[in-house]
C-alpha cells in the first residue's frame, strides 16, 4: 500500500533547485476531517469537533450515561410517553347559560314593580344604596333587593365565566352557589315577613324569584359536571 504520509511528503518538502523561496512547495496539509466522516485515504471516521478524551472525561455523568444509551440502543430515541388520562379543556355552556339567564332577569327586575303598591326595582336599588350611606341597610331591610340585583350581575359575570374552556368549573360553581343562596336570602326573607302570601308579588317579584332559582341550577349543574378524560394516543 503506498505511503500517502511517508515518500510522498518527503518528495513534497524537499527544496527544489533554482526555485526561489516564494516558488517553494509547502508542507502538506493533513487530511481534512469533518463531523463523524471518514478522513480521506483512512477510511476511519474522525471525531467531532471539540470533542476530544478530555472533553469526553469533563462532561457531567448523566450527560455520558445519555449518550451511552443512544449507542446501545442505536439512533432511534423514543420520548417519554405515559397512558395516564388527562383532563381535556372545555366550556360548560348550560351552567353558563342558566347563570347568564339569571342575571337577565337581575336586570329586567330593574324596570318593573316588585310587590304591588310597590317602587321599581331601580329605585329599590336607589333607596338601598342611600341606606348603606347612612349606616341603616340592616334595620330598614333594603339589603334586600341590593342582594338580588348585585348578586344577579354577578352570576352574569360567572356566566360568562363559564364559556372559558377548562378542565372543571367547579371553583365558579362554588361561587355561582354562594350567590345564589345570597339572593335566595334576599328573596325569602320579606316573602317570609308577609306571612308566605306570594299574592302580593308582580311581575318584578317574580323574576328577583327566577334570579335564585336560575343560579342555583346553573351553580349545581356546575358543580355536578366531572372532568372529561381522554388517553393520549
Amino acid at each position: 500500500m503506498p505511503d500517502s504520509h511517508g515518500r510522498y511528503a518527503d518528495d513534497l518538502t524537499r527544496d527544489v533547485p533554482g526555485w526561489s523561496l516564494s516558488e517553494q512547495p509547502t508542507d502538506p496539509v493533513p487530511p481534512d476531517t469533518h463531523d463523524g466522516e471518514p478522513a480521506a485515504g483512512t477510511g476511519v471516521p474522525g471525531p467531532p469537533p471539540g470533542i476530544g478524551a478530555d472533553d469526553e472525561r469533563a462532561r457531567p455523568e448523566g450527560s455520558r450515561r445519555s449518550r451511552r444509551a443512544v449507542v446501545e440502543h442505536g439512533d432511534r430515541t423514543e420520548p417519554p410517553y405515559s397512558t395516564d388520562p388527562v383532563a381535556i379543556r372545555r366550556a360548560d355552556p348550560l351552567a353558563g347559560l342558566l347563570l347568564l339567564l339569571a342575571g337577565m332577569a337581575a336586570g329586567v327586575s330593574l324596570l318593573v314593580v316588585w310587590v304591588r303598591s310597590g317602587d321599581p326595582g331601580l329605585d329599590l336599588v336607589r333607596a338601598g344604596v342611600d341606606d348603606v350611606r347612612d349606616g341603616s341597610l340592616w334595620s330598614t331591610g333594603s339589603w334586600q333587593p341590593l342582594a338580588v340585583v348585585f348578586g344577579g350581575a354577578a352570576l352574569f359575570v360567572l356566566g360568562l365565566l363559564m364559556y372559558v374552556p377548562a378542565r372543571t368549573h367547579r371553583f365558579l360553581g362554588v361561587l355561582a352557589l354562594l350567590v345564589s343562596l345570597g339572593v335566595a336570602a334576599g328573596v325569602l326573607v320579606p316573602l317570609a315577613d308577609a306571612g308566605w302570601d306570594d299574592a302580593r308579588y308582580e311581575v318584578g317579584g317574580w323574576f328577583t324569584v327566577a334570579v335564585g332559582a336560575l343560579g342555583l341550577l346553573g351553580a349545581l349543574k356546575a358543580l355536578s359536571t366531572n372532568p372529561k378524560l381522554s388517553r393520549r394516543r
